[in-house]
């Protein structure tokens, strides 16, 4: 069976049509798979899951991850509910990619849209293979000989004021600080992308203060260029795919006081970047 296939974006972003993602061959699904890698997110609509079905799909895919911290899914703990709304806002409104302050970080991630504001919402994704791409050759080689420090610690916002107990469980659930190239490749294209984001990153191993927030900072803006990026309205039962390898992306936090509510499963990788 082939997939209808139909490109939103000149570099990232495609809508597949005509499947039921609760009931796919295993031929179907090598087809998705190597759609991912070319398109590198993918957007499949009227899919009505139950987390069972979520899960059992993302199964499919590889191991699952369990996050230490977010919250789980009532009936599946391996699944991570997103639940915000005007008495809880989230802090999704950040680029990243997801779980890199792990040594296997994910390779991609499963989003299944459960209830979406009439306005705003939209999440972001930007192709970072692209915009390693457009660097010029000599900070290609530069970075390319570089490693960068990622916490998850790095992401907690100023306000989430914590007791010295508190801090203390966090730190005992969670992974300790990770080193990962700054510049990887992908483990199936053999593309270079750039691998450090705003969200997880504290700073580039081996160089000073100073030399580490200017290169830092160089690769982040540069990934905030709109042309490497696309953006995605959400309809309720819509599934999102998308290779954490080869993008980064965030959830615009625009629609308060109303409800956003995603579901997500997180499959990892088969070994650490390189």
């Amino acid at each position: 069976m082939s997939l209808n296939v139909e490109p939103i974006h000149p570099l990232l972003g495609a809508r597949v049509a005509g499947l039921d993602l609760a009931d796919v061959d295993d031929a179907t699904l090598a087809r998705i798979e190597a759609a991912l890698v070319q398109h590198k997110v993918l957007f499949f609509a009227d899919q009505h899951w139950s987390a069972a079905q979520q899960k059992a799909f993302a199964e499919r895919l590889g191991e699952l991850h369990v996050h230490p911290v977010f919250e789980a899914d009532p009936a599946v703990r391996e699944l991570v509910v997103f639940a915000y709304d005007d008495k809880r806002k989230g802090a999704n409104d950040t680029w990243h990619a997801d779980v890199t302050f792990a040594e296997r970080p994910l390779k991609l991630g499963i989003l299944h849209a459960e209830e979406i504001p009439a306005l705003g919402g939209d999440t972001l994704w930007v192709d970072t293979e692209a915009a390693y791409n457009a660097l010029s050759e000599p900070l290609k080689a530069l970075f390319g000989t570089l490693s960068a420090v990622h916490d998850f610690q790095h992401a907690r916002h100023p306000d989430d004021a914590l007791s010295v107990d508190e801090l203390a469980d966090l730190r005992r659930l969670l992974p300790k600080p990770t080193l990962h190239p700054v510049i990887r490749t992908h483990p199936v294209s053999g593309r270079k992308s750039i691998y450090v984001n705003r969200a997880f990153t504290s700073h580039i191993a081996g160089l000073s203060r100073l030399e580490s927030e200017q290169l830092l900072n160089l690769l982040l803006q540069h990934l905030q260029i709109p042309e490497f990026q696309m953006r995605w309205r959400w309809q309720t039962n819509t599934v999102a795919i998308w290779d954490n390898r080869s993008t980064q992306h965030l959830a615009v936090a625009d629609y308060f006081p109303a409800r956003r509510r995603v579901r997500r499963a997180a499959v990892l990788e088969e070994a650490r970047p390189v």
